[in-house]
């Protein structure tokens, strides 16, 4: 079936992904599932979603091998790689306008809101960031890696899960905190905020190197400023590429909202940025944590 794994794509707590070619001809991406992840429900879950799944910001499963222990995933291969290297990278090469980058951020949020909304079964990611966001050889951005997904109907609004597994700084407070809300599809706005907030900025929002503390997480200092300026002031752009960054920011904004019940669907976020910015509110400063007393989740 595979010629060969012999070019790594990159490496997870999930497995590694190889380039290859198949006989038929075309090159795809082999994700080959770690052993010691216990992958048999990993691998149910990928297969199950993934294959039900048909649309233009979703990467497209073709198939998968299963011979004793070991289990692989086959998808179409992204010419362009994942997205953090193109919003993190300092090299001149590497590089995206923001035109550019914003409409990448408008087919992410159509490709979760597909997710969510256009499925016969509603499909909760819980694993939205920069690594999983693919582009093909146009730029157009696919959503990947679906082994934290989770299926429910659709219409159940909150969910039940025994464990939180996704990355700290895309990861939803209500994953870890109990007293803020249910678990539901607003977990994935939030990580998508997250995203959204790196892409405009073309940095982490957390940054540890800042010149001044109100400076070290992104997401904070942002918010007094575009609150104080008309420009958000993040590097040397023109007046309509700081137009488009701002518009992203203050939809990003809105998603990292603490309570779920305060974040937009995500049908409603491709609406806010597709529209004018004059029409979007500055948002409530976000809030880290909950001022009551924490209770944590049992994982």
């Amino acid at each position: 079936m595979v010629a060969g794994f012999k070019v790594k794509l990159g490496e997870g707590g999930f497995g590694s992904v190889f380039k290859a070619k198949l006989r038929s001809g075309p090159f795809v991406a082999i994700k080959i599932l770690a052993k010691s992840k216990g992958n048999v429900q990993d691998f149910i879950s990928e297969v199950a979603t993934i294959g039900m799944i048909h649309h233009q910001n979703v990467v497209k499963l073709i198939g998968f091998c299963v011979s004793g222990s070991k289990r692989a995933l086959v998808y179409e291969f992204m010419p362009n790689g994942s997205l953090d290297k193109f919003i993190f990278s300092k090299e001149r090469n590497i590089h995206l306008s923001y035109e550019k980058i914003y409409n990448i951020s408008i087919g992410v949020a159509r490709g979760i809101a597909y997710l969510h909304h256009g499925c016969e079964m509603q499909i909760l990611h819980f694993d939205i960031k920069p690594h999983n966001i693919l582009l093909d050889e146009n730029f157009i951005p696919k959503v990947s890696d679906f082994g934290l997904a989770k299926l429910y109907p659709i219409d159940n609004s909150i969910v039940t899960m025994t464990a939180a597994r996704a990355i700290i700084g895309y990861m939803a407070p209500e994953l870890f905190y109990n007293n803020i809300g249910g678990i539901s599809y607003k977990a994935d706005v939030y990580s998508f905020g997250m995203l959204l907030m790196e892409m405009a900025s073309k940095r982490k929002n957390l940054n540890t190197h800042a010149d001044h503390s109100s400076q070290l997480y992104f997401p904070l200092w942002i918010h007094d400023h575009i609150q104080e300026e008309d420009d958000v002031d993040i590097g040397d752009v023109t007046e309509e590429e700081n137009k488009i960054a701002k518009k992203m920011i203050i939809v990003a904004l809105w998603c990292i909202q603490l309570k779920p019940n305060d974040r937009p669907s995500m049908k409603r976020v491709v609406e806010m940025l597709e529209g004018d910015i004059e029409d979007l509110e500055i948002p409530p400063k976000p809030i880290l944590f909950p001022n009551e007393t924490v209770t944590y989740i049992q994982c």
